[in-house]
């Protein structure tokens, strides 16, 4: 009798899953190498101070530094303004125009939806540029309303610090209502009608089947485009650097902006640089946080 042979160490499951993990140990590397390399490389040099690459290390003085810089905070000022005002604009928006294109009866649905989605692949800078000439003192928007006679000179779109905001503000909503009406409108499409139909049989009207039904259902949905909306506008950059330059005044600098200037535009302050990233690293997570606990399922 031939003697059993021994049984490997390396079974099916494990070259299975060995094979897997080759499949993707390239992923994981790069996203090591240009992820977390410079998070944790960003979070080392928020505690150094100096200019150029002549650093040394500081402790918490950066961070200190934050609460007394005048710049920084009327860059945040400058941020949560249109934070507070863009993002709920946003998501109504895009909510409101999602429940009109999910109407079975509109025709050319196809045609609405593309062209309200299009703008958010836009090029950042070319509409930008698009967006600082039509909001000039001589521009099409200035024009069209001197031509409806709704008012009576120029506005100064981009040298006022109001009407400033107002542009960024508007430039953003342009750009970005389309992407999250997407993400409702999936939504949408996934509620089952028959639930709708038993509403109406009750006798529920169509604005108590949207805020009985339609809102309750896309929850998770609205509470996941609010949070990346959010992000994304406490990161604006392309839309303040091109249209406004931060002017007139600083009146319109976005906290991204002010850490492109600390980094190239004045005296290279890496480090300090790094402080004001982090910063907003945590505004978002104390703004995600509150949103989950707002908005969240509480039995989760």
């Amino acid at each position: 009798m031939k003697a059993a042979q021994p049984q490997s160490k390396f079974g099916p499951r494990f070259k299975a899953g060995l094979t897997g993990w080759l499949f993707i140990a390239i992923a994981v590397l790069m996203i090591c190498a240009f992820y977390f390399y410079p998070m944790i490389q960003a979070l080392i040099l928020s505690f150094q101070t100096g200019t150029g690459s002549n650093l040394k290390f500081n402790g918490i003085d950066n961070y200190a530094r934050l609460f007394t810089d005048d710049m920084f905070l009327t860059a945040v000022k400058n941020t949560f303004i249109y934070l507070i005002f863009q993002v709920p604009l946003m998501v109504v928006l895009a909510l409101f125009i999602s429940v009109l294109l999910n109407n079975p009866r509109l025709r050319f649905k196809g045609f609405f939806r593309t062209a309200i989605f299009l703008p958010c692949i836009t090029s950042l800078v070319a509409y930008s540029v698009v967006f600082k000439y039509l909001f000039s003192s001589d521009g099409l928007v200035n024009a069209l309303l001197l031509k409806l006679h709704l008012i009576g000179a120029p506005i100064e779109w981009i040298a006022d610090p109001f009407w400033a905001k107002v542009t960024i503000i508007i430039a953003i909503t342009w750009r970005w209502t389309g992407y999250n009406m997407i993400f409702y409108l999936s939504g949408l499409q996934n509620i089952d009608n028959s639930i709708y139909e038993a509403a109406r049989i009750d006798g529920a009207s169509a604005i108590r089947q949207f805020f009985s039904i339609t809102i309750p259902m896309l929850k998770p949905i609205i509470l996941f485009t609010s949070i990346t909306s959010t992000i994304g506008t406490l990161q604006l950059f392309d839309e303040v650097v091109n249209i406004t330059k931060g002017g007139p005044g600083n009146a319109t600098t976005s906290i991204s902006q002010y850490i492109y200037n600390l980094s190239f535009k004045y005296s290279a302050d890496f480090g300090y640089a790094a402080t004001v990233s982090y910063s907003i690293v945590i505004m978002i997570i104390i703004l995600a946080f509150i949103q989950f606990r707002v908005a969240g399922d509480r039995n989760e």
